[in-house]
């Protein structure tokens, strides 16, 4: 399979998620699974669902699966929701933008093939005219192109066996010619008791339409053998009652002379120019709804649940203002003709909303009124009352009079329908004073023998089905088949009542099904099939599915199309009927998919039949079919604004489980075509929540500028002033909100001056509380702290006035907010905390997010004072309140800065381990990837600091996880750095046989980027790992000088020409191989003098002139470190450099004593690295070199009076640092370059 994201877009962040959940990944791979007639759709899924990836903004993979019983588009509408962020569907409102799915049906099929010969027999569709060897002792069987049989592949050596479904024969051939049929007819046939599946006989009829209407012409005569047949002569015109189906045995006809009604062998007649063929599968007058769906209620409630979300009591609650800082406004210059065209557009509204507010009562109790005589209209349409008298005592006929006169009519009466589907409970509650059923069938016996008697035929047939029902109730069937067939024969003119004659249909064939009599199930399951195409709901009468079977197999048999359809659309209804919804599904479905083949059949029902679906769906707990149901139903041509609502209906539904919001953006598709669908003046309310809701999405989203223009157009709307005063004012005050947030504070101080000179002078209210907080927020937002701060007084005197602690607290939070912005700290935290403090004493919900955030805050502000104790309390009580409502993004917010604080501010590794584990698993319950990979890489390096071997396993563990994710997420340079890592704690560990091969994919990594810096870096970084180690260190020189440094070169990288002649000089150094080190410090040097870098200069030097020691060219060395010394800051800066003068004279000193043989010299040297020793105060220092000059002055310069000196200094030093001797000798204590030479060597 391959799929493209049609997107005008390139980027990942423009609607494409970058990361694809695998659990959401696996419950969309399972509700596919479920929905589908073979396991290997699921097996298919689990291994594509891993194939999936997305880049760019584009979605590639190669998977297949048997798609024909899941209607075209949802497996594509599953992708978009899953791979989809929410973002993208409301940038993708003005384009057409989505998902496709294309299918390699070659691959497709011969997987089909294969799982289908595992299962070990199929049913399958001949390719070619076959004959196959008889395996009994009749005549060979010979199946043609098209038939469809029942196969079994060979077994042992043995051929091919054959079932024919049209007589029961058997064959055998050793390629038979074959192709397996679809999933849903593999399904379907498979579920039929063989009694259905074998038998019926081949369609041999020669018309040549599959469906046809209108009149048609006999061949030859025909004599009726009961009243339910039709009685013609050869060329008698029959005008077609329904659907004439081309493989069906009989029709229902009327005989145009006559006008006589019954059913019509199909055989006997042929086409005329009045026939064609039908180009759809309903009656005209039929009820083409599966299931009625209450349109108008979910219509209400589901607007009204809109408004209570978006609408979020703006009203009535405070907004709370978490600007950082006091913006500069983009507003531009409005003019003011613009200006004045919007109040003058509020003040209508406002002024027509006080008349409408004025009419509201009069027109709710009108309504109110209304409803309840409809109401009992159709109740008492719904409960027909049959007044009937039984007297069995009495043995005159007139006790049966009523029941006679009201069974007698030949035609159908409305009351007849619920006699036909009733249970006999259901019998017995028509009979006064009667409540048992051996009484009832004793009456209606009597009844029966009256109306023989009398000869009321119609009443005679009517009451033996209802006898018929009796006995089929308690399980009488051979009883109850006598009495249908009587009901049947009884009549002597043609039936005109079709229920009745449906009825006795279905339930003689129930009968004749459950008694095995094969050849009469046929009989009348034909018979009934003829009505099923005919009369429109005559399903009343049928109560087992089974029926029903025999004529989709018809269908599926004959290749009929349309036919198969209608029999798709009566099984789900007769599903739904009998409440078994979940049976009904895969008959809607494979319904859908007709529709999509035969487009003409069932266009204007679709949109009903995809709601349905959904319903099903979302019943069977399998939310993402259910949504992409609803979608499809929506973008139907016969779609009205109702059905769009339902979708919507049904995507709330669902909506916090899938995508953990109560409104997700994904029905904002679903808005703009229910308005598209009707004017706004027709449906102001629809226009209102379309604006309303579309507005908070793109508002919650980050798209200020397209909330305000989807809210304004409110202003335009002619019948926006119908919606009520109360939803007006906030409409109105919503929009202000949007401005505010748009940066544009000065339009949305017109807006809210308007409102408040609207409200009531001398009447305080709280939505001027609400308009007062508002209007300070916008003086703020402007710069005009003075009238901000009025507004904020004035909103929080009316929270007093009626003790409204809610929005007091809000009100006090958004004047310290505005407080810390002008850096009044103190007026700041004061406010503040009173907020805090009318927060904490709140006892009703919904002001928690409000309470977090000020809390957060707080805290923030004491933390940047220094008091990190209170900053602290203030974090973790946040942390509580959003743990305790259950909403991550609060609990991430507040984790986040604890882990800040805990990492930063108060260093403290085991809290900030602990707080970012739980901010780990808050991103794993959101499903954010990314940062998720993020913070794993943290936690790892923080366990990696503890240096310990417990923690360095912890840590392998979260660097691997983070690699799984970078690896899924498709990010080459994160994924570098996680398999280097994970291989420097390999190489921690000492498990070395798996260091290499980390380290080695890592570069490989790297090298796929195409990113030669970056590949350098991870070459440098690969080196690192062995150089920073104690063992296996000369590994690090492969890749610093065999790999890194030429890379440096060729890309002119100085630094890093630099840093690596650095390690390289360093680690040959550490390894004793100073010859070849002494190039890379020579290199190394000359680029620090080219870049005037004097540490790096002077590093050089002093590494050279070690190099130099070491090789024994002591003169180079002298040189070396004097013009290391050279570089060095004057005067000195730090205390460090005073003592690297010490260590580095103290060292020339020992060269020219020790390797010179020069103690005039080496004295001068020992001196002044006693000088800076003394500079620095360092004893230690100042008694080793002491000791030295003695011993030099003592043995060798023969200066007793300097020798004295300097041992009785060292003596006093000695003292002060408790040492007891000190030992004069020239060779105690000492340590050349040369020694240190051979220390190297030795540890090599």
């Amino acid at each position: 399979m391959s799929a493209a994201a049609r997107r005008n877009s390139s980027k990942t962040g423009n609607g494409v998620k970058s990361e694809s959940d695998p659990d959401k990944t696996r419950t969309v791979r399972r509700e596919l699974s479920n929905e589908c007639t073979h396991s290997e759709w699921d097996n298919i899924m689990e291994s594509s669902s891993r194939d999936y990836k997305i880049s760019r903004g584009s979605i590639k993979g190669t998977p297949g699966a048997p798609d024909d019983n899941i209607p075209t588009g949802f497996l594509g509408q599953c992708m978009e929701n899953l791979l989809m962020d929410q973002e993208f569907w409301l940038i993708s409102l003005d384009q057409h933008s989505g998902i496709e799915i294309s299918i390699k049906e070659e691959t497709l099929n011969l997987m089909y093939k294969g799982f289908l010969m595992q299962e070990g027999s199929f049913f399958g569709c001949c390719t070619a005219n076959q004959m196959f060897d008889s395996s009994t002792s009749g005549s060979d069987l010979y199946l043609e192109k098209g038939d469809i049989a029942l196969f079994e592949p060979p077994f042992l050596g043995s051929g091919w066996t054959v079932l024919s479904l049209a007589d029961g024969d058997r064959g055998t051939k050793p390629k038979p010619a074959l192709e397996p049929v679809i999933p849903f007819h593999e399904w379907f046939l498979k579920s039929c008791p063989e009694s259905i599946l074998v038998g019926g006989g081949k369609d041999t009829g020669g018309l040549p339409f599959q469906i046809a209407v209108g009149v048609c012409e006999a061949t030859e005569e025909y004599d009726a053998d009961g009243p339910d047949e039709l009685s013609f002569q050869a060329g008698e015109r029959i005008i077609i009652l329904g659907l004439l189906v081309a493989c069906c045995e009989w029709f229902l006809g009327k005989l145009e002379k006559t006008g006589d009604t019954g059913l019509v062998k199909t055989k006997l007649v042929k086409t005329t120019t009045s026939s064609c063929e039908s180009s759809g599968i309903f009656l005209n007058d039929e009820d083409r709804q599966i299931v009625t769906l209450d349109q108008d209620k979910i219509k209400e409630e589901t607007i009204a649940l809109l408004k209570k979300i978006c609408q979020s009591n703006v009203g009535t609650n405070y907004k709370l203002d978490l600007a950082k800082e006091i913006p500069r406004s983009d507003e531009n210059k409005t003019h003011q003709t613009e200006l004045n065209n919007l109040k003058q557009k509020v003040k209508h509204i406002l002024s027509e909303g006080d008349k409408s507010q004025r009419n509201d009562v009069s027109s709710v109790t009108i309504k109110q009124q209304m409803k309840k005589q409809a109401d009992n209209t159709e109740m008492s349409r719904e409960t027909p009352r049959f007044s009937f008298c039984s007297e069995l005592d009495s043995t005159s006929p007139d006790g049966h009079h009523a029941l006679l006169s009201f069974l007698s009519s030949r035609d159908y009466q409305p009351e007849f329908l619920l006699l036909y589907s009733a249970y006999p409970e259901f019998l017995i509650s028509l009979f006064d004073g009667q409540s048992d059923e051996e009484e009832i069938v004793v009456y209606l016996g009597i009844a029966r023998e009256l109306a023989r008697k009398k000869h009321v035929s119609w009443a005679q047939s009517r009451i033996c089905f209802l006898l018929g029902q009796l006995c089929a109730g308690r399980s009488k069937f051979s009883q109850a088949r006598v009495y249908y067939e009587e009901a049947l024969n009884v009549p002597k003119d043609c039936f005109t009542d079709m229920f009745l004659l449906s009825a006795i249909y279905s339930n003689l064939a129930l009968i004749y099904l459950t008694q095995k009599n094969h050849e009469r199930f046929f009989t009348f399951s034909e018979r009934f099939s003829a009505l099923l195409m005919a009369v429109p709901e005559c399903l009343f009468g049928c109560e087992d599915p089974e029926v029903l079977k025999y004529v989709l197999k018809k269908a599926v048999l004959a290749k009929n199309q349309l036919a198969e359809a209608r029999a798709c659309f009566l099984q789900a209804k007769l599903h739904l009927k009998i409440k078994d919804g979940m049976s009904a599904i895969p008959f809607i479905e494979r319904l859908l998919i007709l529709a999509d083949e035969v487009p003409v059949a069932c266009d204007d029902t679709m949109s009903h039949v995809f709601l349905v679906l959904a319903r099903l769906y979302s019943d069977q707990r399998l939310p993402r079919l259910a949504e992409s149901c609803a979608k499809k139903a929506s973008l139907q041509v016969g779609a009205t604004m109702s059905y769009c609502l339902c979708s919507i209906s049904l995507l709330l539904e669902n909506a916090s489980e899938l995508y953990g919001v109560a409104i997700p953006t994904q029905i904002a598709p679903y808005l703009t075509r229910a308005a598209a669908l009707v004017p706004p003046s027709k449906e102001p309310v629809l226009g209102h929540v379309q604006a309303l809701c579309l507005s908070w999405l793109f508002h919650r989203h980050g798209m200020p500028d397209r909330a305000v223009h989807y809210m304004s157009t409110v202003l335009d709307h002619s019948g926006i002033s119908s919606i009520g005063h109360a939803d007006s004012t906030a409409a109105l005050l919503w929009l202000a909100w949007l401005y505010i947030c748009n940066k544009q504070p000065g339009t949305a101080l017109e807006v809210l001056d308007t409102v408040l000179s609207s409200l009531p002078e001398h009447c305080t209210t709280q939505l001027e509380g609400v308009v007062y907080n508002m209007r300070a927020i916008s003086y703020r937002h402007s710069g005009d702290i003075r009238q901000a701060s009025e507004s904020y007084r004035a909103a929080i005197e009316i929270c007093e006035e009626f003790e409204d602690r809610r929005n007091w607290a809000i009100a006090l939070a958004n004047f310290g907010f505005m407080c810390l912005q002008i850096k009044a700290k103190r007026l700041a935290e004061e406010y503040l905390t009173q907020s805090v403090e009318l927060f904490s004493e709140l006892e009703d919900e919904g002001h928690e997010l409000s309470f977090i955030s000020v809390l957060l805050e707080l805290g923030k502000h004491f933390v940047s004072q220094g008091n990190h104790e209170h900053g602290k309390t203030y974090y973790e009580w946040a942390l509580l309140i959003a743990m305790f409502i259950n909403h991550m993004d609060s609990q991430l917010q507040a984790t986040c800065h604890l882990c800040q604080l805990y990492e930063e501010v108060c260093p403290d590794e085991a809290q900030c381990i602990i707080y970012n584990e739980h901010q780990l698993n808050l991103l794993q319950r959101i499903g954010d990837k990314s940062l998720e990979g993020e913070i794993l890489d943290k936690i790892s390096q923080l366990y990696l600091n503890l240096a310990t071997e417990k923690a360095n396993r912890a840590a392998l563990d979260y660097t691997k996880q983070s690699l799984g994710i970078f690896i899924d997420l498709g990010r080459k340079r994160k994924e570098a750095h996680a398999w280097l890592k994970a291989g420097k704690i390999y190489h921690i560990l000492q498990q070395t046989e798996l260091v290499d091969l980390y380290v080695q994919v890592a570069q490989d990594m790297a090298l796929s980027t195409g990113d030669t810096l970056f590949t350098l870096e991870m070459l440098e970084a690969a080196g690192d790992v062995f150089f920073n180690s104690s063992h296996d260190r000369e590994k690090a020189i492969c890749f610093y000088r065999d790999r890194a440094l030429p890379i440096a070169l060729k890309t002119s990288s100085v630094r890093s020409q630099l840093r690596l002649c650095n390690k390289l000089s360093e680690l040959l150094l550490q390894l004793g191989q100073c010859s070849e080190a002494i190039e890379y410090a020579q290199t190394a040097l000359d680029i620090s003098t080219s870049l005037a870098d004097h540490l790096n200069e002077r590093v050089a030097f002093h590494r050279l002139a070690t190099l130099y020691h070491c090789l024994g060219q002591f003169e180079m060395a002298e040189h070396h470190f004097l013009k290391a010394l050279s570089l060095c800051p004057s005067p000195l800066q730090y205390d460090e450099e005073g003592l690297y003068y010490v260590r580095v004279y103290k060292t020339l000193g020992d060269i020219i004593f020790y390797d010179v043989k020069d103690p005039f010299d080496a004295a001068g040297y020992y001196h002044l690295a006693l000088a800076a020793a003394m500079d620095l105060g360092n004893k230690r220092s100042q008694l080793e070199l002491c000791t030295r000059l003695a011993t030099i002055y003592h043995n060798f310069l023969m200066d007793r009076e300097l020798s004295l000196f300097f041992y009785q200094r060292a003596r006093a030093f000695a003292n002060d640092l408790h040492i007891r001797r000190i030992n004069l000798a020239p060779d105690y204590s000492f340590r050349t370059t040369a020694q240190y030479k051979s220390t190297i060597t030795g540890a090599r």
